[in-house]
């Protein structure tokens, strides 16, 4: 069975989402969380297998300093988010799934995420085009003789997110 974390801060939303994911006998939710602080203490206490990690959570705080925490415990996390970054986060996350979703999409989603947890190729259904995964192992773009390639830092590419600045 695979143990589920929800942070999400619209609690209708967090509800429907814990329904989706329990249509299924296979997950359970085993906590919910508004913002960075209750996420983290409820990944500390309840061990997740997966967390469903909305960018923009309560009081101010942002799913990705949850995804940065969440990696330092070794929990891995899918971004569900009305507005998901261009850029590959795979130091972060499995992937994004872009908000609004349907309930076929959700059990997709999960059945992916699960095949990528579980180290399977996956077999199943191919995923929702609103649900991107971002690859560990993407080749950067080639660059000029003599370049040094070189990744944006985290905080670099948070700043480029937020200010609309996608590479």
């Amino acid at each position: 069975m695979l143990r589920i974390l929800i942070v999400e801060d619209d609690t209708q939303l967090a509800q429907t989402m814990k329904y989706l994911v329990e249509d299924n006998p296979r997950y359970r939710v085993i906590a919910m969380a508004e913002d960075a602080d209750s996420a983290i203490a409820a990944a500390e206490e309840h061990d997740p297998h997966l967390v469903l990690l909305d960018l923009h959570l309560a009081h101010g705080s942002t799913g990705f300093s949850v995804a940065v925490r969440l990696n330092d415990l070794g929990v891995p996390c899918l971004f569900v988010s009305g507005k998901a970054p261009r850029f590959s986060m795979a130091d972060l996350a499995l992937g994004c799934l872009m908000k609004p979703f349907t309930a076929e999409e959700m059990h997709r989603s999960l059945a992916t995420a699960e095949d990528l947890l579980r180290g399977r190729e996956a077999v199943r259904p191919k995923p929702p085009v609103n649900l991107t995964l971002y690859d560990a192992n993407a080749e950067m773009e080639p660059a000029e003789p003599g370049f040094i390639p070189s990744k944006l830092s985290l905080r670099t590419r948070f700043e480029n997110w937020i200010s609309g600045q996608h590479h």
